[in-house]
């Protein structure tokens, strides 16, 4: 890797995008320290301007060689709207890291992998560091409709099966991830760890599918998260009854000892004001563009 560790002309400079559906966009990002040290698992915190929230996202890809690294944004806010707005040689104001504890990567046999709408993303190189490590990857991906499901053919090269779901059928299996899930054990495949990485509420109810068959599971947490560091605390999660820092201790956790009642509050303690400050963006935006 020949990059000036001092150069910052170009840094944080999107240098590809692809748009995956109306809210899903993917963003080649100039980032040759965080890509020089990237591990599956990893995710890091941008900021579209000075000023601007920080927004923690898991790693797709990153090529040291390049000095890129890969995200997936869903436009679900304001600031992540505004990322997505984003065009082909824009820079980020800040991307910090790479952050968090990486996934362990070891040869359990049959690792199922669950992914979630755009969680399905940042499960693709975790899936793919356990198919290089030698274990059948099945990988379940779901979500609300067609256009949400991302990846599936890249998820297809590094998986030795792919199940499909949606919640109005229109592509793949009508119904949850855990309906497929339920298919597996029904059909007798022996699964020997899973991890998930999506909505809350889904990867609880992965959690909860496979505890009576005593399948280590483990889920990324996203709760609110501020520093990356563990200074702030926002991140805060119960895990076995004690706190844990998502942005430190994770954010993959055992999701059989995780408190997901108590993560879904504090998540949706800000909900209230996320919506307004949506509403003042879409207002300016509409106004700055002049279609509305």
């Amino acid at each position: 890797m020949n990059h000036d560790i001092y150069a910052t002309e170009g840094l944080y400079k999107i240098v590809g995008k692809t748009e995956l559906s109306a809210v899903v966009s993917r963003h080649v990002i100039y980032a040759p320290l965080i890509a020089a040290k990237a591990r599956p698992g990893h995710f890091v915190i941008l900021r579209a301007r000075e000023g601007g929230e920080r927004i923690p996202v898991t790693l797709v890809d990153w090529d040291p060689e390049k000095g890129t690294v890969t995200i997936i944004i869903q436009a679900i806010g304001k600031s992540t709207s505004e990322m997505n707005a984003f065009k082909l040689g824009d820079s980020f104001s800040d991307v910090a890291g790479p952050l968090g504890t990486p996934v362990e990567i070891k040869n359990y046999g049959t690792v199922l992998g669950v992914g979630g709408g755009v969680g399905i993303a940042e499960l693709f190189p975790i899936a793919r560091a356990f198919k290089k490590a030698g274990n059948r990857v099945i990988s379940v991906l779901g979500a609300r409709t067609k256009d949400l499901v991302i990846l599936e053919a890249e998820m297809g090269v590094i998986s030795d099966k792919v199940m499909v779901t949606t919640d109005d059928g229109s592509a793949g299996k009508k119904g949850l991830v855990t309906d497929a899930m339920k298919e597996l054990y029904a059909a007798g495949e022996k699964i020997d760890a899973i991890f998930t990485i999506g909505p809350i509420m889904m990867m609880k109810f992965v959690g909860e599918t496979s505890r009576p068959h005593g399948t280590p599971t483990y889920a990324s947490l996203n709760p609110i998260m501020l520093d990356g560091t563990g200074m702030c605390g926002g991140c805060r999660v119960e895990v076995g009854g004690k706190p844990r820092f998502a942005c430190v201790d994770g954010p993959m956790f055992d999701a059989h000892q995780t408190n997901f009642d108590q993560l879904i509050k504090r998540t949706a303690a800000y909900r209230e004001h996320e919506g307004q400050a949506m509403e003042r963006y879409a207002k300016t935006h509409d106004c700055r563009i002049g279609l509305h």
